[in-house]
């Protein structure tokens, strides 16, 4: 006869032979503008190497990422290189408002061996002889603060504006830029066949070193564009869980914050999502 001590034992096992594995944590889908690819992507693997939730993360130009939500594609974060974007979903009840969870801002890059520096590149965004590549107003606020530029410009030498506007090529970002040959970078390609001699963009990198191939320059204080990035928690995903806002605060924090600084970025103070 068994005794009682080996029956509760028996039936405790039972129990932990029925009980069912918890299933593991649906992933979360990140949208997130393309200059982010470097940093958020390192993020993402040190958020899932600490807690084991997956994320998956799609990049692109922010404005066509927010129309893509728009149209009912609805990730669980959305991180845009300006705050107008999140914040248009967030005025339709899409999203949360944007918090600022980094700063970047514009820089000016053309080949090694311009001589291109902070000094100069004013003259030379004005020379009518040096092309000038952009990105796509609207779709990517790449293109958006490179205009903001232009603008600036204009209080300090009337008739820039015009100048650089009537210069000014926008051959990435958008649905519509001029075709590039299979395989090869948009710029890179532009300036290897002299189209383009200096473009705008931002400073950061999608590496934590400088690419040899760029020379890149910050911006004189009458040129210069600091860059907010918006972080939203989108609000219809169907989700039960914060999941999403515990994600949000982990890139507010210390950890993610100080690895963005490894890409370029400016870090920002770290906040706790609401009750």
């Amino acid at each position: 006869m068994k005794t009682l001590a080996a029956i509760t034992a028996a039936l405790a096992l039972a129990g932990c032979a029925a009980s069912p594995t918890p299933p593991p944590p649906a992933p979360l889908r990140i949208f997130a503008a393309g200059s982010l690819t470097g940093a958020l992507t390192a993020m993402a693997k040190a958020y899932t190497a600490q807690t084991g939730q997956p994320v998956v993360t799609e990049f692109g130009p922010a404005g066509l990422m927010r129309e893509r939500i728009e149209a009912g594609d609805l990730p669980d974060l959305f991180a845009s290189a300006n705050m107008a974007h999140p914040q248009k979903l967030a005025d339709a009840g899409q999203a949360t408002p944007p918090m600022v969870f980094l700063r970047n801002r514009l820089c000016a890059s053309a080949l090694p061996g311009s001589g291109l520096t902070t000094a100069n590149v004013f003259d030379r965004l004005m020379d009518p002889k040096v092309g000038l590549g952009t990105s796509t107003p609207g779709a990517d606020p790449g293109g958006d603060y490179a205009y903001a530029l232009f603008a600036k410009a204009e209080r300090s030498r009337p008739g820039a504006r015009a100048l650089l506007e009537g210069k000014a090529q926008q051959l990435v970002g958008g649905r519509n830029n001029p075709p590039v040959p299979a395989g090869q970078g948009a710029m890179a390609y532009w300036f290897s066949v002299g189209r383009v001699h200096l473009t705008l963009g931002y400073c950061s990198g999608r590496q934590t070193t400088p690419d040899p191939a760029w020379l890149k320059v910050e911006l004189p204080p009458e040129l210069a564009i600091r860059v907010d990035y918006g972080l939203s928690v989108l609000t219809k995903t169907g989700r039960k869980d914060d999941a999403a806002w515990r994600f949000a605060n982990f890139l507010m924090g210390t950890q993610a914050q100080a690895i963005a600084a490894q890409y370029g970025f400016t870090p920002v103070a770290a906040v706790s999502p609401p009750n």
